[in-house]
C-alpha cells in the first residue's frame, strides 16, 4: 500500500516541477517541446508494451478492444468540454495560454492524472513491482501541464503561494489515486485489470496524438519525431529490462 502511495505521488511530482519552474523561470518553448516529444514517444511505449501487452495476453482480445476504444472515447469527449472552458493548452507550455484558463487547466489535469495513477497501483498488483514504464512516461508527460497552467495562473492574478498549493494537491491526488487502485481492484479479477489496463491504454493513445505530438510538433519542428522515437525506443528497453 505504501509502495502504490509513494509510486503514484513520484509519478505526479513532476506537475509540481514543472510549476515551480513556471512560476520563478522562463523556459524556452523548444525545450519544452523537445521534452513533450520524449515523453509522447515513452508513453505510446508504455501504452503497447505495458497496458495492452499485458490486457490481450491475460483477456484476449475483445474486453481490451472495447476498453481501448472507450477510453480513447472518453478522454476525447473531456478533450472537447474542457477545451471550451479554455484548457485546451494543458498539455502545452506557451508564454501566452489562453486567458482565465489557468483554474481550466488545472481540472483538466487531474482528469488526466487519477486515470495514470489508478494505473500505478494496479500494475504493483499485478507484477508485484511497480511499472518504471508508466511512472516515467507519467512523471515525463506531466511535466508541460504544471509548467503551462502555472502561467496561465499568473497571468490570473493567482499567487504564487497559492499556485504551488494547487499542484501539491493534484500530487496528493495522484498518490492516493495509487493507492486506492491497489487497494479496491481484485487482483484475481482478470477482467476488471484487463478492462482498466486497455482502458487507460485508449486514454494515452487519445491524449498524446490530439495534445503533446501536435504541440511538440509546433513549437520543435520535425526534429521531435526523432525525439519521439528514442521516446518509444527508451520505453522498449526499460520494458525489457524490467
Amino acid at each position: 500500500m505504501l509502495l502504490a502511495a509513494m509510486w503514484g505521488g513520484i509519478a505526479g511530482s513532476s506537475l509540481v516541477l514543472g510549476a515551480l519552474l513556471g512560476i520563478y523561470k522562463d523556459i524556452p518553448n523548444k525545450v519544452s517541446a523537445f521534452v513533450m516529444a520524449f515523453g509522447t514517444g515513452v508513453l505510446i511505449g508504455a501504452a503497447t508494451f505495458e497496458l495492452l501487452a499485458d490486457a490481450t495476453q491475460d483477456g484476449g482480445i475483445l474486453y481490451p478492444s472495447i476498453g481501448f476504444l472507450v477510453g480513447a472515447t472518453l478522454f476525447i469527449l473531456a478533450e472537447l468540454f474542457i477545451s471550451k472552458k479554455g484548457g485546451q493548452e494543458r498539455k502545452r507550455s506557451k508564454e501566452n495560454p489562453s486567458t482565465h484558463s489557468g483554474m481550466a487547466i488545472f481540472i483538466g489535469t487531474i482528469i488526466d492524472a487519477i486515470p495514470e495513477s489508478v494505473i500505478i497501483g494496479v500494475s504493483l498488483l499485478e507484477n508485484k513491482t511497480v511499472s518504471w514504464v508508466i511512472v516515467i512516461a507519467i512523471f515525463i508527460s506531466n511535466f508541460p501541464e504544471g509548467l503551462s497552467s502555472s502561467i496561465g495562473f499568473k497571468k490570473d492574478g493567482y499567487s504564487k503561494g497559492k499556485i504551488f498549493i494547487l499542484w501539491v494537491v493534484v500530487m496528493i491526488l495522484s498518490s492516493v489515486s495509487s493507492l486506492l487502485g491497489f487497494v479496491f481492484i481484485d487482483p484475481s479479477s482478470t477482467l476488471v485489470i484487463t478492462i482498466i489496463g486497455a482502458f487507460a491504454a485508449g486514454g494515452i493513445f487519445a491524449m498524446v496524438s490530439s495534445t503533446m505530438l501536435p504541440e511538440a510538433f509546433e513549437e520543435g519542428g520535425p526534429i521531435v519525431g526523432f525525439l519521439s522515437a528514442l521516446g518509444l525506443l527508451t520505453a522498449l528497453i526499460l520494458t525489457y529490462f524490467e
